[in-house]
């Protein structure tokens, strides 16, 4: 008897394996097929769109990579500008502190010369009108009669 249960429960076993067996045979339609071949060139359709966005994508960043070296060029030429502009006021700096010096050094040396040409032209003016002459000629006159005042006149050209 328990070999008949069992030959019994392995015979079921079988055939409803049989039965799941045949459940999952799916015949294959001509709607299937169809729906395949529409999917198909739907992503077919995607893909190629896909692929148009990302050249389009690629072409913006090219031109985007064309600004930026154009904007790099720019402050090049911007460094460049300043570049020249700091030469050129180091030029100017140099060119006004020559001509100050030129101007101090020409200014003091004119100063000297005027105050040494004033002191002679003074001494000068002195001696030809003023109290130092009559002094002068009265010692000449006493030098005539005097002998040592005589030679002290001499002694600073003075007779």
């Amino acid at each position: 008897m328990k070999k008949a249960v069992i030959i019994m429960l392995i015979s079921t076993l079988f055939i409803s394996m049989a039965g799941f067996a045949h459940a999952k045979e799916v015949s294959f339609t001509q709607e299937d097929r169809d729906r395949l071949i529409r999917l198909e060139t739907t992503v077919k359709e995607f893909k190629e769109s896909v692929d148009k966005r990302f050249e389009q994508v690629d072409k913006r960043f090219e031109q985007v990579d064309k600004r930026f070296e154009q904007v790099d060029k720019r402050f090049e030429q911007v460094d460049k500008r300043f570049e020249q502009m700091f030469t050129f006021l180091w030029i100017l700096t140099g060119i006004f502190t020559a001509i100050m010096v030129g101007n101090i050094g020409f200014a003091y040396w004119d100063r000297r010369t005027i105050i040494r040409r004033a002191k002679e032209e003074t001494i000068a003016e002195i001696e030809k009108e003023g109290r130092l002459k009559d002094m002068i000629g009265a010692l000449r006159d006493l030098s005539k009669t005097d002998e040592k005042v005589a030679r002290v006149l001499k002694q600073f050209n003075l007779l």
